[in-house]
């Protein structure tokens, strides 16, 4: 199938393009490429990390409606991954209309374009930011989320009603996953992960929020990548899914294994909460197990894959 991967080039996407590639599917990328991280660290991993694989690229912004209608035109697009976002909690406060722009009107058009062409499967990145301040855990696809703590969770929110205006509508398939918290080699340099390792080789400070009383529900790459191919395999007309890693991991938990896979010992500068930061997430993941999903990577596992590409990268 021809299959378009919006933000192709970014972490989950480019892990996305490849599977599908090995599988004998046509991907097709659209990425802008933008500034919010390394554009180098993007074009690697299209020259680099996909080289073998076979793909077809747009440069552009998602937003360019007449660009967007002439791809799905020319390409004849069976199915959609839509990935492509602007991230980052912390970032979307200090501009919350560039966020409200790409995440909500970006998804909005290519919802509309989707339902033109007679796309067959919509897929699309949602976010554990969606459950804000929830107090109760594990998070559920069934709980309120009302009540988001940040500009970037709001806009993820919103591309899920507006989805399901769509699917209301038009019949469109639509299918939202809520990622938490994506690990892995060719990762983001904003992640904490990228950050700490970066830092502790570099002999800085980590920052550690919250003076580390945190816990994240990590999700290796390979694991998201499996559970969003499900969701594009399977046949379903609207939902909703948790994808996330199997077990609830502390702060300075995290920290120990990479410590421990490094052989440094970090040093810590212990910070407050940030502003729409959450202490706790862990995902209620029955949902997608009935579709055959479950997390099969390990944190130690996929650490230390994380590290061995880093230091194979960066030198």
């Amino acid at each position: 199938m021809k299959i378009l991967v919006t933000g192709g080039a970014g972490f989950i996407g480019s892990h996305i393009v490849k599977k599908l590639s090995e599988r004998g599917d046509k991907p097709v990328i659209v990425d802008n490429f933008n500034n919010y991280y390394d554009p180098l660290l993007k074009k690697d991993r299209v020259q680099q990390f996909l080289s073998e694989c076979k793909f077809t690229v747009y440069t552009g912004d998602i937003c360019d409606k007449k660009l967007m209608n002439q791809v799905f035109k020319k390409e004849k697009i069976d199915k959609v991954i839509h990935l492509a976002a602007m991230a980052g909690v912390r970032n979307s406060i200090k501009d919350p209309l560039l966020y409200q722009r790409i995440n909500v009107l970006g998804t909005t058009g290519l919802l509309e374009l989707s339902v033109k062409h007679k796309i067959k499967s919509f897929v699309y990145a949602s976010s554990s930011s969606v459950y804000g301040g929830n107090k109760k855990t594990p998070f559920s696809e069934n709980d309120n989320v009302n009540n988001p703590i940040s500009p970037y969770a709001a806009s993820k929110k919103s591309t899920e009603l507006i989805a399901h205006v769509f699917n209301h509508l038009y019949g469109l398939p639509v299918i939202g996953l809520r990622y938490f918290t994506v690990y892995g080699p060719w990762g983001r340099p904003d992640m904490a992960l990228f950050k700490f390792t970066r830092n502790i080789l570099k002999n800085k400070p980590i920052e550690v929020y919250n003076y580390g009383k945190m816990t994240r529900n990590f999700t290796y790459i390979d694991d998201v990548v499996s559970g969003t191919l499900i969701a594009l395999d399977a046949d379903l007309k609207y939902e909703i899914l948790n994808i996330g890693g199997d077990r609830e991991e502390k702060l300075t938990s995290f920290i120990k294994i990479i410590e421990n896979c490094l052989k440094i010992k970090a040093r810590q500068k212990l910070l407050p909460m940030q502003p729409g930061e959450v202490p706790n997430t862990i995902a209620d993941i029955r949902k997608i197990k009935k579709l055959g999903w479950e997390p099969a990577t390990k944190i130690e596992q996929g650490i230390k894959n994380f590290i061995e590409w880093y230091q194979s990268y960066y030198g």
